[in-house]
Formats: C-alpha cells, sequence, structure tokens
C-alpha cells in the first residue's frame, strides 16, 4: 500500500471535487477520480485525468459560463 509523503497515511482510490475560478465565471466538477490520503485528505490526479479536466475548463472558458457546475461520469461521456 502506498503511503502519503505528508503525513504517511494510506494513500486509498476515490473521488475529489475539482473547481477552478475563471475570473469571470467558476467550473466545479464533482466525484472526480483521485487517489486520495485517507488521513490528511491530500488529493492526487492521474495526467489522463487532469487533461480531460483541462478540457472541460476550456470549454467553459470558451462558452464563457459564470457557473458550471457537473459530475465526472457526465463531463467525460
Amino acid at each position: 500500500m502506498k503511503t502519503c509523503p505528508l503525513c504517511k497515511g494510506s494513500i486509498v482510490n476515490g473521488v475529489s471535487t475539482f473547481t477552478v475560478d475563471l475570473g469571470f465565471g467558476v467550473v466545479v466538477v464533482r466525484d472526480v477520480p483521485a487517489t486520495v490520503c485517507s488521513q490528511c485528505g491530500e488529493e492526487w490526479l492521474a495526467d489522463s485525468t487532469a487533461i480531460k479536466l483541462e478540457n472541460i475548463v476550456e470549454n467553459a472558458r470558451q462558452k464563457h459560463v459564470t457557473v458550471e457546475v457537473a459530475r465526472w461520469s457526465e463531463a467525460v461521456a
């Protein structure tokens, strides 16, 4: 089992909420797959997940939305 480099807690598979402030609006993506420290709550995203999140944020930026909230499963479908 992996241990957290910050607190030495156990790292487990879980989900996160990803939020970005675009200045003119906010993007929130819920239930993003992540690895999470069971002790301190620190989160890490896989590179492929980060790339998909970048695409979601860029799409919201182009639409110039004030608020966009999505669930991971719906946003990447």
